[in-house]
């Protein structure tokens, strides 16, 4: 099977959620959805909610995947944060906003963790 046509974004997701998993991060929510925004995943360690954006590619040849995490797409996971935060009374924990990048080459996985991204 080609690489490039199996790979997807959910693909992605739930590499980058495995990752966070064996780091001891529970995740919350998968894809977590509202006003028009989405948070691919949502994982709590220790005092710590962290709003994690995964962005996944075949190769890092034109830009890594993390530079098309633009001002637009941050200020949507920072906007739906804020909602979550309030609707599943964690708005005492810190937030934090995390960007993991994954890049299939080769049947290889590589995963980047970028913590404190951006602020909120």
């Amino acid at each position: 099977m080609n690489i490039e046509k199996s790979l997807s974004g959910k693909a992605g997701e739930r590499a980058a959620a495995r990752y966070l998993e064996k780091k001891g991060y529970e995740i919350l929510k998968k894809n977590y959805r509202v006003s028009g925004s989405e948070v691919d995943l949502i994982a709590k360690k220790d005092d710590t909610v962290c709003f994690v954006e995964v962005k996944t590619r075949g190769s890092d040849d034109y830009g890594l995947p993390e530079e098309f995490v633009d001002r637009r797409k941050r200020n949507k996971i920072i906007r739906a944060a804020r909602i979550f935060r309030a609707d599943e009374k964690y708005i005492d924990l810190y937030a934090r906003f995390d960007i993991i990048s994954v890049i299939y080459r080769e049947g290889d996985i590589k995963i980047n963790h970028i913590q404190h991204a951006f602020e909120g």
